[in-house]
């Protein structure tokens, strides 16, 4: 095959920087692809060559086979990387490489044929002594078809769908009433991301232990394994926390799931790098296999960090015809590593997707911590792409070390401008079920509660935001009023007043700030409605410092001095400190006259979207939790129920449609105790 020279990247974000790293090392020329929506992403300046490949959305840019094989063609690149997600298990995209006299950084067509097709995957493994969950297969199976296997299945079932990854087109099932529901909205999931909507069943496994191996195979017929890696803790079938190795895995049991591991790989003659997944039985005894991901995971790091391998370095080796060098035997694990995603999404409303600007993208530098970021200051996280900004690692001599180390990380990594996951996930390392490593696939949903912020604590947090954020912004105009320079912050010729500031919480809270400046750096500052502050009820500020064009002040609160980071876009202000972030809308002085839009009863898009589906018409009586609108969001659906019973008044969009977050979708009036 001989050496590459030349590597395009057909990926976006923190995927493709990673990649692009590894061939610097190797001494390998890059090429990115971008979207319009990417024109100045990182990745796009950390390529040596970049080629635009379309508008946003991914069917027209990152989906394209025959817009990336052009860029290929045009750069004179001689290998494709594809990444994870995408193109990266399609078949079409491996052979259209080959065709094209490209190598692909995969494995062979036909083994992701194979292992893509859940259905055909299952079939394999159980020929080959792998065993797997109990399940209905059928290929091309109807709806109706697939409702009654359900039942005959014994619920709860899992739709999911055969072409799938990543949670999307899955729906789990527990009541017969829904099933009809949720294999229709899983096939529109399922043929909207992968352009396959087959779909089968699988029977749920209550309390099971999600477990991966990382493979690795040759074109010699060499294969490995890497270890295992435990990635239970998820969130909608998406993985938050990834650890290497599984803790608390029976040695013997250990060694029964590499070993299943490496006959499913040898099933297929696995070229490259490929991960094997499994359902741990909650006794800890027994396993199933779940699937095979044909590609890079995006939980990776984890395996890299307790082997000291690169395991993009280890695909271009084997994709030239080097033989594998390591022999089993050769693999050691060191340590423990545990990874967790950062996501733009809103913990406070269902987790839902966040877009917008990132005004300030700040990460640890300190041992035992690695960060793969997609994003840095004035990156744009759009509605086209999975919303993940980050994958945060951390490497110990113990788990327990390990975790001390991702806690420290989450609480010194600053990302203001969006909403994030953030504060959710510093919680989640301090539930002690996860330092106990006992958390199973449904943790987060039946631990939801406690992992919920406590409302006496984000009361605070936004307080001690706001009086931040007021002292910060009386800052910044004094050092504006260069003519004023003389008085002090807040100054006023007589004291019937206070000067003052409102705000908006992201709670929808007003929080009107009272300060009063003896010195710059010396004031008070008090919440209340008042004229006046009162000093003996007013809170003691002294500022230390402050680089205002860097957006950090270190400010001494009642004794305790701290740093701030303070990011500001319009009438929006981003405020963190202690590991604590607040959002603030600054609120005008004068109040507006009515509304616009928001009046009670309307229905508005919990995030920027597209509209898929609407489902009633004006002059429609609904029900409580009836669905009335579907939106598609970074490629998974959100459906929008009526939160009472109703009659639609007007509807304010359809099909196809983008929208904003916040937008009104539907007026609906509420019915009369007698009308429902």
């Amino acid at each position: 095959m001989g050496r590459i020279r030349k590597l395009l990247v057909a990926n976006r974000g923190e995927i493709a920087l990673r990649i692009l790293r590894s061939c610097a090392d190797m001494g390998i020329a890059t090429v990115a692809v971008y979207s319009e929506a990417d024109r100045d992403a990182p990745f796009v300046r950390a390529a040596d060559e970049a080629v635009w490949i379309g508008p946003p959305p991914a069917a027209e840019s990152y989906l394209s086979i025959e817009r990336i094989i052009e860029a290929a063609r045009r750069t004179g690149a001689d290998a494709v990387h594809p990444g994870y997600g995408f193109l990266a298990e399609n078949a079409a995209f491996a052979e259209a490489c080959a065709a094209a006299g490209l190598v692909f950084i995969g494995p062979r067509p036909e083994t992701i044929v194979a292992m893509g097709s859940k259905i055909a995957s299952r079939r394999i493994m159980a020929a080959a002594g792998v065993p797997v969950i109990p399940g209905y297969e059928k290929e091309g199976a109807s709806d109706e078809e697939l409702r009654q296997a359900a039942v005959a299945l014994g619920l709860p079932v899992l739709v999911k769908a055969s072409a799938g990854g990543g949670g999307r087109g899955m729906r789990l099932v527990r009541e017969e009433a829904h099933l009809a529901e949720a294999i229709a909205a899983a096939r529109r999931e399922a043929r909207a991301a992968f352009g396959d909507d087959t779909l089968y069943l699988e029977k749920v496994i209550e309390g099971a232990r999600h477990i991966e191996v990382q493979v690795l195979g040759d074109t010699r017929g060499n294969v490995v394994h890497l270890f295992e890696r435990e990635c239970s803790v998820q969130r909608r079938h998406q993985k938050v926390l990834e650890e290497a190795p599984a803790p608390r895995l029976d040695p013997p049991v250990r060694a029964r799931i590499h070993e299943a591991a490496v006959t499913a790989a040898r099933a297929v003659d696995y070229v490259g790098a490929g991960t094997v997944e499994m359902l741990l039985e909650p006794d800890g005894s027994s396993f199933y296999f779940l699937e095979m991901n044909t590609r890079l995971q995006v939980e990776h790091p984890v395996t890299e960090m307790i082997t000291g391998l690169d395991l993009v370095c280890l695909q271009i080796l084997i994709a030239e015809g080097e033989p594998l060098e390591l022999s089993q035997e050769a693999v050691r694990a060191e340590g423990h590593a545990i990874e967790c995603r950062l996501y733009a999404e809103d913990p406070d409303n269902e987790f839902l997707p966040a877009s917008g600007t990132v005004l300030r993208m700040r990460v640890p530098e300190v041992a035992g911590i690695r960060v793969d970021a997609g994003v840095d200051d004035g990156s744009v996280v759009s509605v086209y792409y999975d919303p993940m900004i980050a994958k945060i690692i951390a490497h110990g001599p113990t788990r327990a070390e390990a975790l001390r180390r991702l806690r420290f990380a989450l609480d010194n990594t600053t990302c203001l401008g969006l909403r994030t996951n953030r504060a959710w996930l510093r919680r989640l390392l301090e539930h002690p079920r996860i330092e106990r490593g006992e958390a199973d696939t449904t943790f987060c949903e039946r631990h939801a509660a406690e992992l919920a912020e406590p409302p006496e604590h984000a009361r605070r947090r936004r307080e001690e935001a706001a009086q931040v954020a007021a002292v910060a912004l009386a800052l910044e105009r004094w050092r504006r009023q260069s003519r004023l320079a003389a008085l002090t912050p807040g100054w006023r010729n007589n004291r019937a007043s206070d000067a003052w500031v409102a705000f908006e919480d992201e709670a929808g809270e007003r929080l009107r700030v009272l300060y009063r400046a003896e010195t710059p750096e010396r004031w008070w500052v008090a919440l209340g409605e008042e004229a006046l502050l009162d000093p003996d009820r007013a809170t003691r500020v002294r500022v230390l410092e402050h680089d205002l064009a860097d957006g950090v002040l270190r400010l001494e609160i009642d004794g305790c001095q701290r740093y701030w980071e303070i990011a500001r876009a319009d009438d929006a202000i981003w405020v963190q400190g202690g590991g604590r972030e607040s959002a603030l809308r600054v609120l005008p002085r004068l109040r507006r006259g009515s509304r616009e839009v928001g009046h009670e009863g309307d229905l508005t898009a919990p995030m920027p979207g597209k509209v898929l589906r609407v489902l009633v018409e004006p002059g429609q009586e609904v029900a409580a939790g009836d669905t009335l609108v579907i939106l598609e969001s970074m490629k998974m659906e959100t459906p929008v129920r009526a939160p009472e019973p109703g009659r639609v008044r007007a509807l304010h969009v359809q099909v196809g449609e983008q929208v904003e977050g916040g937008a009104v979708l539907v007026e609906l009036d509420a019915l009369e105790p007698a009308e429902a």
